[in-house]
């Protein structure tokens, strides 16, 4: 399931992140990593602020649908 379709408060794993080359490494550069969790802040028209890596990062939707949870 994408991170896009996860609620605000529940914490989840990362099971994969898509995306081609420099998408991918990005995401990787913020925190995004397989294995890491990430707990969804609050979701607005499906853009997100995410808690990643003891740090809030805003995410478009985009971004999100790529992140499989």
């Amino acid at each position: 399931m994408p991170l896009s379709m996860v609620s605000a408060g529940e914490e989840n794993v990362i099971k994969k992140v898509g995306g081609k080359g420099d998408t991918r490494r990005f995401l990787e550069n913020l925190g995004f990593v397989e294995g890491g969790t990430v707990t969804v802040i609050s979701e607005l028209n499906g853009n997100m602020i995410v808690n990643i890596k003891d740090s809030r990062v805003a995410i478009g939707k985009d971004m999100a649908n790529r992140i499989i949870i």
